[in-house]
């Protein structure tokens, strides 16, 4: 019997995450997205699948579109998180709100999709879940505070979640974009990249899809930079 396989997007109305959801149709997934503009929504419509106006920082939105999958299709094969942009400032002169919005924006919406879909992929003995990190994870730009600070927390949340469910067949890893066209292109930003050119949304998808497939099954805990050779000195 041929397994239907389904996979839920979070923050996947635009960009980076729109173009996960639509290569992942594309591969014959049925889709389910969550995005708190409304594009998701509509997006899921033309693909044929679910789709639910909310944020991934709400617990509720989250378990609704989880259960409204698992009505459907009675499983969830991939995850993929994805999220917008968090505050940014001087790092001494930002706020502690700004910074629980930060750890919201960037750490807690993985935590919180994954507390609920594990434990599901677990019962199916397979899943992979797929975090849209950041290529400056591991060497900050202060462009970016909270963003580098707490995607670098999640590279470890990363490691530890392999460690814990690896052996259920259950797969975690991080794909770090630089600079994507999903963001304004400014000639000195091109110019810091080897290949001389923004990335497309549509390769980070396309990494994203080879980390969802049975050929990546022996890849967990992993940092996967698609950057153009930008962090490429840093080990």
């Amino acid at each position: 019997m041929t397994v239907e396989k389904v996979a839920l997007v979070m923050g996947g109305g635009s960009g980076m995450g729109a173009a996960a959801a639509r290569r992942l149709h594309n591969d014959g997934y049925h889709v389910a997205i969550l995005s708190s503009s409304g594009k998701g929504e509509a997006l899921a419509r033309q693909l044929g699948g679910i789709g639910i106006t909310g944020s991934n920082q709400s617990n509720e939105d989250i378990r609704l579109l989880v259960d409204e999958t698992v009505k459907k299709w009675n499983r969830i094969d991939v995850l993929v998180n994805s999220a917008g942009h968090g505050p940014r400032g001087p790092i001494l002169e930002m706020t502690d709100e700004q910074w629980h919005e930060g750890m919201d924006v960037y750490f807690m919406n993985v935590v919180r999709a994954t507390r609920l879909v594990a434990p599901i992929m677990q019962a199916q003995k397979s899943g992979s879940i797929i975090n849209i990190s950041t290529a400056w994870a591991f060497e900050p730009a202060s462009m970016f505070p909270t963003s580098a600070i707490f995607r670098a927390g999640l590279a470890s949340f990363t490691k530890l979640f392999a460690d814990q469910l690896a052996a259920d067949n259950v797969r975690m890893n991080n794909v770090l974009p630089g600079w994507i066209d999903s963001l304004p292109e400014l000639d000195e930003r091109r110019q810091a990249v080897p290949m001389q050119r923004y990335g497309r949304s549509e390769e980070i998808a396309a990494t994203i899809a080879f980390l969802a497939s049975d050929g990546a099954g022996y890849i967990t805990g992993q940092n996967i930079r698609v950057d153009g050779g930008l962090t490429r000195s840093i080990s």
